[in-house]
């Protein structure tokens, strides 16, 4: 199954993340198939920058999202 997820990125105690689809079977910061954007948290108002087409393309071939996935789509228009 493929996923849409977080992977973690950033120094310790100031984490940054990729938006990112892979299979629901890699590790968390493993092997993915498509960066779709990036997530920053540590900014004023967190920061988000999500590439909207590639993510509607692959939600429509079947992609789950997470949970945190599925909000910050919402965020973003999908």
């Amino acid at each position: 199954m493929v996923k849409i997820r977080l992977t973690r990125l950033g120094a310790h105690k100031r984490p940054f993340y990729r938006m990112v689809v892979t299979d629901s079977r890699a590790r968390r910061d493993g092997p993915f198939i498509e960066i779709l954007g990036t997530y920053d948290p540590q900014k004023g108002p967190a920061e988000t920058k999500i590439d909207v087409e590639r993510a509607r393309h692959w939600l429509e071939q079947g992609a789950q999202p997470t949970v945190i996935a599925k909000k910050l789509l919402q965020k973003a228009g999908l």
